[in-house]
């Protein structure tokens, strides 16, 4: 069993403790002091960025936010990444209670503060941190003690996350497939490197306590079950998953299993091995023909199939700061200077697949330079688009069943969004892609693909 936590400490930007608890007694309140100065030692050392300080027989675990310092103090061998987590859901209590962290709202709510403490942990071990069950029970008025005062079931029975007696009109369940995919491209346009890390967000709107039964295109559940996986499974790896979801159910079966928490969450947390290709690839040369005059001639090429097309595609080309005069000429679209913001905007309102544009501009530099000019900065391309049903790594959720014990009919929409990064020595591109919303009683909804890419110019 993992080691327990000595106390917390909540310290101000200057290392004064605000808030303190003492869960085991074995250490006191000079550890903030102790801890504050080796955390300024650490700042000195620009090669030791982790967030864990150790003197003396003693570990810290520490975050920052906003003016607040969250730290643990513990003598024991404690597991580092779970108090690190255990402190950003302190965070996100605090700002569900205060609507901001910060020290003013610490000394505001010094007896709020310390009940939330007594309940997120006891003797050194997390508790409950879900904002929605403490907040039933620890009112922001707090001090004003009410002399029957129950605690909700949901901190007595087995599941802690969500309340009894929940009721809706309408029964929905929302779930958002978020995937962030990260590209690797070395300075002759090779990929790599290439994954995909990706999220199911629910929120759930849903009476009672309902059973909730998740089905994914997971290759080795299609494989167990003697379907083809050619073409349509996909291999999960490092997969987390939301305390409400059934772990030996999904170790048997791969079926994930579960009670939802009311309102928003993260179900699952996973990564993908895939080889993803840029969508839209731009080509800049930038030729100063004299000192007074710089040409730019920029290629957009399209990588996906004809059957797609690309919609509100928007380039955006930096530019000189001290360029004047600009004479602009594209082959499909329009483009308009931004003189605040440096930059070239390149809108193109369809962009089908397996096309190329071009763009070519001139811009007037002054004539006159200082003998010791500082050398201009490459600021990337930043390219954004969406594309409609077009999905890229190929995740569906095959069934979401909810069955509760009074029978009532659920509406279920699932909904896809990637997002990603590509970079290289020469290219940087943040993809930002929105796609599908669909209710799985195979109604289309509408699926879509937004995508943000940053390049950077040689």
């Amino acid at each position: 069993m993992a080691g327990a936590v000595s106390a917390l400490f909540l310290l101000d930007i200057k290392g004064r403790v605000l808030v303190w608890r003492d869960y085991r007694g074995d250490v006191s309140a000079k550890q903030a002091e102790r801890f504050f100065t080796k955390l300024i030692e650490k700042d000195g050392d620009a090669q030791s960025q982790d967030p864990v300080v150790y003197d003396n027989g003693v570990s810290y675990l520490f975050i920052q936010h906003s003016n607040v310092y969250l730290m643990t103090a513990s003598r024991q061998n404690c597991n580092a990444a779970s108090l690190l987590f255990f402190l950003h859901r302190v965070v996100d209590v605090f700002k569900h209670y205060f609507e901001e962290l910060e020290e003013e709202s610490l000394r505001d709510n010094f007896v709020v503060v310390y009940e939330l403490l007594d309940e997120m942990m006891d003797f050194g071990y997390p508790q409950y941190t879900e904002a929605n069950i403490l907040s039933e029970f620890i009112k922001t008025d707090a001090y004003r003690m009410e002399v029957t005062q129950r605690p909700p079931m949901a901190v007595t029975n087995a599941v802690s996350w969500r309340s009894e007696g929940i009721q809706y009109k309408k029964n929905e369940v929302f779930l958002d497939v978020v995937e962030h995919v990260n590209i690797l491209v070395n300075s002759n346009g090779q990929i790599i490197r290439s994954d995909v890390v990706g999220a199911l967000k629910m929120r759930t709107y849903l009476s009672g306590m309902p059973e909730c039964k998740l089905g994914l295109n997971d290759r080795i559940l299609l494989e167990a079950q003697g379907r083809s996986t050619k073409g349509k499974a996909i291999d999960l790896d490092d997969i987390k998953f939301h305390q409400c979801v059934r772990l030996a159910r999904f170790e048997n079966d791969r079926t994930i299993s579960f009670i939802p928490p009311d309102g928003s969450f993260d179900l699952m947390t996973y990564r993908l091995n895939t080889q993803v290709k840029p969508l839209i690839w731009v080509e800049a040369q930038v030729e100063r023909h004299s000192r007074s005059r710089v040409e730019i001639l920029v290629k957009a090429r399209s990588q996906f199939k004809e059957r797609s097309t690309a919609t509100n595609v928007e380039i955006e080309l930096p530019v000189s700061s001290d360029a004047s005069n600009p004479d602009v000429r594209t082959s499909m679209g329009s483009a308009s200077y931004v003189p605040e913001d440096e930059a070239l905007i390149w809108k193109i309102r369809s962009f089908p697949g397996g096309k190329e544009y071009m763009l070519r501009a001139e811009f007037t530099l002054p004539s006159i330079t200082a003998e010791e000019a500082t050398p201009e900065r490459k600021a990337p391309i930043r390219v954004k688009f969406e594309i409609p049903y077009f999905t890229v790594s190929g995740i569906q959720v095959r069934y979401l069943k909810i069955i509760e014990k009074s029978g009532y009919h659920a509406l279920p929409w699932v909904r896809y969004i990637t997002m990603a990064e590509k970079s290289s020595g020469y290219t940087r591109i943040t993809i930002r892609t929105l796609s599908p919303t669909i209710d799985l009683r195979r109604k289309l909804i509408g699926i879509h693909l937004s995508v943000n890419y940053h390049f950077f110019i040689n």
